[in-house]
Formats: C-alpha cells, sequence, structure tokens
C-alpha cells in the first residue's frame, strides 16, 4: 500500500474579502515579486498553487509561425502574440 504524506510548511489566513497573503518562505521558494502570477490547479481532488509560467521562445513561434516557418509582417507577429494571450488567459 501507498501512502502519501504531506508537511504543513507555511500557514496564511483568509480576509473576509477571499484574499490571503503568501508567506515570505513560500514566495522566495517559488521565486515570487510583486506582479507575479500563481496558478491554482486542481488535480485528484487537491490544489496545487504553482507559479505562472512564462512563456517560451516556442510558445511565442507556435503564435506567429502557425506550422512553417516564414518571414511575415510585424502586424502578423502582433496578432499572433495577442492570440496567444486570449488563449492562455481565457477564464472559463
Amino acid at each position: 500500500m501507498y501512502y502519501t504524506i504531506y508537511m504543513t510548511i507555511a500557514k496564511s489566513r483568509l480576509t473576509s474579502q477571499g484574499q490571503i497573503s503568501i508567506p515570505a518562505k513560500i514566495r522566495k521558494k517559488l521565486g515570487l515579486a510583486a506582479g507575479s502570477v500563481i496558478a491554482w490547479e486542481e488535480l485528484n481532488g487537491e490544489i496545487i498553487v504553482r507559479r505562472e509560467e512564462q512563456y517560451s521562445s516556442q510558445d511565442i513561434h507556435n503564435a506567429v509561425f502557425d506550422s512553417k516557418p516564414e518571414i511575415k509582417d510585424i502586424s502578423t507577429f502582433d496578432k499572433g502574440i495577442e492570440k496567444l494571450m486570449k488563449e492562455k488567459h481565457a477564464r472559463d
């Protein structure tokens, strides 16, 4: 039989407005600073909090060049980046 043991490394208190402060120990561990974005994910009934990853050059390349690399003008580049941002930050 397999058991997972969890150890609490920090705690936060929820305000009446539904906000929390992220403890300094956690901010440092995740590399968070002012303006950082964190993602909340559900996995097997548990909530996972992680630092939202930055866009990789591959993400940008895929947004600008649909399937084959070719030279495009700057407006196509801008449209590709806009499309990527909308898809990545779409709300359900």
